[in-house]
């Protein structure tokens, strides 16, 4: 399960997904992360059976957990299959299918929203 992580102004440095992962013993994959010394932001991916007790660790630690359910979400009624998506996208998450239609593979998306702007036709949103 992917859940977005955002850690709050004022708080330590302290190393809040080292602390989770030696705490729970579970392995997290962070896929995008923006972190500067007052706040920040990470996408991260744990095991689906292990979302709750990751979830919970990092609220005692101080930050604000979302689970995020969806990657980018594509309204098909505008979409016109053009295809400006495809090459600005860092993780491959658009294609085409045999009937060039366009296909969204959402589980691989990090919501890094690259592929909003670049839509002619507004048919991409952020899950946010």
């Amino acid at each position: 399960m992917k859940l977005l992580v955002n850690f709050r102004k004022g708080r330590e440095n302290a190393p809040i997904i080292a602390q989770v992962v030696k705490e729970t013993g579970v392995l997290i994959s962070v896929e995008r992360a923006v972190i500067d010394s007052s706040e920040g932001e990470a996408l991260i991916e744990v095991p689906d059976d292990q979302c709750t007790l990751v979830r919970s660790s990092m609220t005692r630690h101080g930050a604000s957990v979302r689970l995020l359910e969806h990657g980018i979400n594509l309204n098909t009624s505008e979409c016109v299959d053009c295809g400006a998506c495809i090459s600005i996208c860092p993780r491959e998450v658009f294609s085409f299918d045999t009937d060039w239609k366009l296909v969204v593979a959402e589980d691989r998306c990090i919501v890094c929203g690259k592929c909003v702007p670049v839509c002619p036709h507004q048919a991409l949103s952020l899950p946010l």
